[in-house]
């Protein structure tokens, strides 16, 4: 009986001294592999997603190429939607309440960035923070706007690219094309900062090349029917810069334009493809690509308060033949051979 309790005991204490012996072997610090700590830091940064908020003020031709732009840069950069980036894309559909309730979302989201397109839309998101770097497009003015304290040095959480276009160039384009023109009826929608910048533009060139002008001016899209309607009697031509309201509503201006046989001379190609006769233009798929190249840089690390406000280096002429066949008007085949682009039996053909 004693052999048994003392066989019982001694079983005991050596399944206990099993226990501790492989407790106290696990608790010691594994040998680390080769390269062991470095391989997870890495794959912690490279697992890394960036969160992006994307507010487009509304869909028209130059703002989706403008975001299409920036987001192929960004996957060309390595900033691959899904991958090393997360993208919100919201669309306020024109209405400033919708611009302040997605900007709100944005800030709450605690995004890395927020990108904004075309002026409202920026001015929205910057009235919500004043943290989260702003990164803008499709804005004529950044100062003008009340959104940095200058194109050189923002000094604020906001930066961008500009697509400040040739409003002089544009309505010499429009004397060469037809030189008799007298009056331009200028047309654009005076809530829009961007716009006002170009019809003070538009009015200083009219006088340097010996034009007589008559503003048209809308609040919305509703009022463009009306407002377009009332001019056309009164001018020449037309002459829409690049606003929104105006870009969004192209195919009803030139429903009635081109039974009135008055050229409209655009702010940019967006417009012409849409009906417009031509312009001097900026290319809004470059301007995106350029600002794609930018929100690299400040997801990685560079100071957007620093960052000069950036414009396009090349404008390049735009043609509507379809039009200019439709309302009587003959193209100096001068201005055909330079154009970047012309629209001909509804084809785009790039020169």
């Amino acid at each position: 009986m004693k052999r048994s309790i003392f066989r019982t005991i001694c079983s005991f204490a050596v399944t206990t001294a099993l226990i501790l012996t492989a407790a106290a072997c696990s608790s010691q610090p594994a040998e680390p592999t080769e390269n062991g700590d470095d391989t997870q830091q890495e794959q912690s940064v490279e697992g890394e997603q960036f969160k992006i908020g994307i507010l487009q003020l509304m869909e028209h031709d130059a703002l989706d190429n403008a975001r299409n732009g920036l987001l192929d840069a960004l996957a060309e950069g390595g900033y691959v939607d899904g991958e090393k980036i997360v993208v919100d894309l919201q669309n306020a559909q024109g209405d400033q309440s919708n611009l302040k309730t997605m900007s709100q979302k944005f800030v709450n989201d605690k995004e890395d960035l927020i990108v904004a397109i075309a002026t409202p839309a920026a001015q929205s998101v910057a009235a919500e923070t004043q943290e989260i770097p702003i990164l803008a497009t499709a804005i004529t003015d950044y100062p003008e706007a009340g959104l940095v304290e200058s194109n050189e040095v923002p000094n604020v959480n906001l930066s961008g690219t500009s697509d400040k276009t040739p409003v002089k160039e544009q309505l010499a384009l429009l004397k060469q094309i037809l030189p008799d023109v007298k009056k331009v009826g200028i047309m654009y929608n005076s809530s829009e900062a961007n716009s006002e910048v170009q019809a003070r533009a538009a009015i200083e060139a009219c006088g340097e090349l010996g034009l007589d002008y008559q503003e048209g001016t809308v609040t919305n899209v509703n009022d463009i029917q009306q407002v377009v309607q009332s001019i056309v009697g009164e001018v020449d031509a037309l002459y829409i810069p690049t606003d929104n309201t105006f870009a969004s509503a192209i195919p009803l201006v030139v429903s009635i334009t081109d039974v009135e046989k008055i050229p409209v001379i655009c702010g940019e190609n967006g417009m012409v493809k849409g009906g417009g006769l031509a312009t001097v233009g900026i290319d809004y798929y470059k301007l995106g690509q350029q600002t794609g190249k930018m929100a690299i840089r400040i997801l990685e690390g560079e100071d957007i308060s620093k960052m000069p406000v950036e414009f396009p280096d090349s404008t390049e002429i735009c043609i509507n033949l379809d039009t200019a066949a439709k309302i009587g008007v003959t193209i100096p085949q001068e201005i055909i051979d330079s154009a970047a682009f012309v629209i001909e039996n509804g084809e785009i053909s790039a020169e």
